[in-house]
């Protein structure tokens, strides 16, 4: 076969490509053939990488030397920064690395990113070789960094080798040394994970709240990152739990943020500070809310935070919610009676911020909400916990009980009832104007009135029921009261008609 390039993309022969697949499988009589033959024993592929790189990457001892014969260029780098002596140092080969040296490769090369052999060694994990670099080599820095400021400790905590970081301290290391970020190796085992590497720094003494370049602690991380395990040890050693970045932001408001749930009753185990507010003065509430983390904003409300704390554009939590029309949330804070005449630095209430967005039921909602506020308010006076163990919703209400009840208020709606007469009935029932133009911002066409009737009367019904009043009777009385006599006799005689209704019997 002519001995053409590999590929239209390469830049070796097919014979230099039969030499460098020899020199990775350790095939001597297949090396010994080719270059017999003449072919070039340094030629390197696209990348610089030549016979000699993929030996020693291999571990082929017997390619390797039977190649330093005929090429004695053992510093020689691929594109990457990689010579002989990394490859055998990142991959684990020993006794390459030692024929290596024993052949005079220079100790202190360092590839592309400033990686030492005692760097690759560290962060893959090969202790047997740190043992022959730091025992039978000389002038070898244990200190060293890479160009991100990273030294072997580092790397080993970043990469979860626990081994190398007992290997390493046991070699008297500097076990705060901070990398370009100011990082510690603490914070690298945090940020990753590794609660058994995280340990063991631990156990040195280091302050266990240092702080990086941008304020974050070892917890920050571990929080960041969801690491269970690593948050639990760093509280169980007694870090600081309210300790808050440069922004302000404390190890809650990252859980918060990224939903993990299990990290977040950690942290309020612990007694952190729930209501912390970082640079946008957002609280954890309003970072769970805007990324709709419906359990963690449980927990939250659970643990009594402050609903009514707003951020820099003045809106709370449930500001947030209505932006969005995320009902779960916002039920769980409408349940805990968040405040409903808040503005934010538009002047519009959450009310008025989900009917702008046309979130029709979040808008029923709140509505049916502050109408529960005014009743509790006026029926139960000071009174707390007067709903502790009792079942409140605010949103659709689909029971059986009243489904009966709930057909007849559409029929009325969308039967019965004129243009206006559902606002006349509305204020008759101390709905407010807000209420009222909440309602009336949903617009599907001239008919409209019609749904926005049929929404206030089961808004209304919402709000007897919970009151354990009779609807009949308050539907009656309101009808009469707008002059719908002819209305009211019916619905007394339709309810009348059907007392002997299970269903009915439940609904009265």
């Amino acid at each position: 076969m002519e001995d053409g390039l590999v590929s239209e993309d390469d830049i070796l022969l097919w014979s230099e490509k039969e030499l460098h697949d020899a020199a990775k499988r350790n095939d001597t009589e297949k090396i010994k053939e080719l270059i017999k033959k003449g072919v070039d024993v340094k030629a390197k592929n696209k990348v610089d990488r030549k016979a000699l790189h993929w030996a020693a990457g291999a571990g082929c001892e017997q390619a390797l030397r039977l190649l330093l014969v005929h090429d004695t260029e053992v510093d020689e780098t691929d594109s990457f920064g990689m010579n002989a002596l990394l490859l055998a140092s990142w991959f684990g080969h020993l006794k390459i690395l030692q024929v290596l040296v024993s052949c005079g490769a220079k100790l202190n090369c360092k590839n592309k990113d400033g990686l030492s052999m005692l760097h690759c060694a560290a962060q893959r994990g090969h202790i047997n070789l740190l043992e022959f670099i730091m025992e039978d080599l000389e002038d070898i820095c244990l200190d060293r960094v890479d160009k991100s400021g990273k030294a072997a400790l580092h790397l080993a905590a970043e990469h979860g080798q626990p081994k190398v970081v007992e290997f390493l301290i046991g070699m008297g290391c500097t076990h705060g040394l901070k990398d370009k970020e100011e990082n510690t190796a603490l914070h690298l085992a945090a940020r990753s994970g590794h609660t058994d590497v995280l340990q063991k720094i631990i156990e040195t003494g280091i302050n266990i709240d240092e702080r990086n370049l941008d304020g974050l602690t070892a917890l920050h991380l571990a929080a960041s990152g969801g690491h269970y395990e690593c948050v639990k040890l760093l509280l169980e050693s007694g870090c600081n739990v309210n300790a808050q970045t440069s922004n302000n932001m404390s190890a809650l408001h990252y859980v918060a943020q990224h939903g993990f749930e299990r990290e977040a009753s950690l942290l309020l185990e612990a007694g952190i500070n729930i209501d912390a507010v970082n640079n946008q003065h957002n609280t954890a509430l309003h970072l769970a809310v805007f990324s709709n983390h419906t359990e963690v904003v449980r927990l939250l409300v659970d643990a009594d935070c402050d609903l009514d704390i707003t951020d820099s554009r003045q809106q709370t939590a449930l500001h947030i919610a209505a932006e969005h029309g995320w009902q779960d949330t916002a039920e769980m804070m409408l349940i805990s009676e968040v405040n409903l005449s808040l503005t934010d630095k538009q002047g519009k209430t959450c009310l008025e911020v989900a009917a702008r967005g046309n979130h029709v039921i979040l808008v029923d909602m709140i509505i049916k909400a502050d109408r529960f506020y005014k009743w509790e308010k006026d029926h139960m006076g000071g009174e707390q916990n007067t709903w502790v163990g009792r079942p409140l919703s605010f949103k659709q209400d689909h029971q059986a009980e009243t489904q009966h009840l709930r057909s007849v208020l559409w029929r009325l709606a969308s039967k019965h009832l004129c243009r206006g007469e559902w606002k006349i009935l509305a204020q008759h029932w101390d709905f407010s104007d807000a209420h009222i133009r909440a309602i009336e911002q949903q617009w599907t066409d001239m008919k409209s009135f019609k749904e926005h009737g049929h929404r206030m009367l089961l808004i209304w019904l919402h709000g007897v029921v919970v009151a354990g009043e009779n609807p009949i009777k308050g539907l009656y009385e309101g009808l009469v009261e707008i002059s719908r006599t002819d209305l009211a006799e019916c619905i007394r005689q339709k309810a009348n008609a059907e007392t002997s209704s299970p269903k009915m019997c439940s609904a009265m």
